[in-house]
């Protein structure tokens, strides 16, 4: 059992995330080297971090896509896991043997899960054991709960147990799930609207003081310093206070979209897709609010 788990829980380095990084690395440091050698010399200082901060979108974003995208490809191996083995549990049922069985249901359509059927199938009319072949699967997934059933599955077979009825046993298993997985998803979709609210009123009440409570402690806090109101000193005041803003937005949007992926689908991985929303939606909001308003 524990060279299953050491197999299973090895992770080879993805060279999509490699390219990626490379790819989102160099046009994110072309954007800050163009910010910091051109715009900043022009005297725009009011641009310098709104550029900044592109640079820390442009960096960050692939990465998240594609790391979502895996996040949701891999539910979607789970989800029709339980359909796969249903199918298997009927086709061992029907006399076929093992690797007979799984290139009869390799024809059938299990979206994301097809081709590693197929490659099962594969493996196994090369003759190789019915554990290696469930083992690369498992690894390949990358999905603990498929981890689990091969490994159940494994420890079955190495002790002599019915493969049908480990496989049926299993199914149900994984049927249940996904019932328990869809009704959690529906119970949270209220928690995560309530998340969005929380977020926006979050934001409207930043807008809110930059608008009206900033130009006042400025003009305060300079008059009492300098014996003058609206002098460059308030400028610099209102423009930091303006920046810790921005940043307050930012770090927000990123936390409370990764506490509703959590709650509405069980893993951080999957409130990416929210934060970055959150994130570029709060950050137009607030720039459009200041130069507009």
């Amino acid at each position: 059992m524990a060279d299953e788990e050491k197999f299973l829980k090895k992770r080879t380095i993805d060279m999509r995330y490699v390219m990626i990084i490379l790819a989102s690395g160099f046009l994110a440091a072309a954007i800050l080297a163009l910010n910091y050698f051109y715009i900043l010399p022009l005297g725009m200082p009011t641009l310098y971090m709104p550029i900044n901060i592109v640079a820390i979108f442009v960096l960050i974003t692939p990465i998240i896509l594609v790391k979502y995208m895996d996040f949701t490809r891999s539910k979607e191996v789970e989800e029709m896991f339980p359909i796969f083995l249903r199918d298997f549990v009927e086709t061992i049922r029907g006399g076929l043997t093992v690797p007979h069985a799984f290139k009869s249901v390799s024809r059938n359509d299990y979206r994301a899960l097809t081709p590693y059927i197929k490659k099962m199938s594969a493996q196994m009319n090369w003759g190789i054991s019915v554990e290696k072949v469930l083992l690369k699967f498992a690894k390949e997934t990358r999905s603990k709960l498929i981890g689990r059933i091969v490994s159940s599955v494994i420890e079955s077979h190495r002790f002599g147990g019915n493969l049908t009825d480990t496989f049926e046993a299993l199914s149900n298993t994984s049927i249940e799930v996904e019932k328990l997985r869809a009704e959690r998803r529906l119970y949270m979709n209220s928690q995560m609207m309530t998340g969005y609210i929380i977020f926006f009123v979050f934001l409207a009440v930043i807008i809110g003081l930059e608008k009206f409570l900033t130009p006042s402690l400025a003009n305060v806090s300079t008059g009492q310093l300098f014996g003058a109101v609206g002098g460059a000193g308030s400028k610099d005041l209102v423009a930091e206070y303006r920046e810790i803003y921005r940043n307050l937005i930012l770090i927000q949007g990123f936390f409370a979209g990764i506490a509703v992926g959590k709650m509405s689908e069980g893993a951080m991985t999957g409130g990416l897709k929210h934060s970055i929303f959150m994130m570029f939606a709060g950050f137009i909001i607030f720039t459009l609010s200041v130069s507009i308003f």
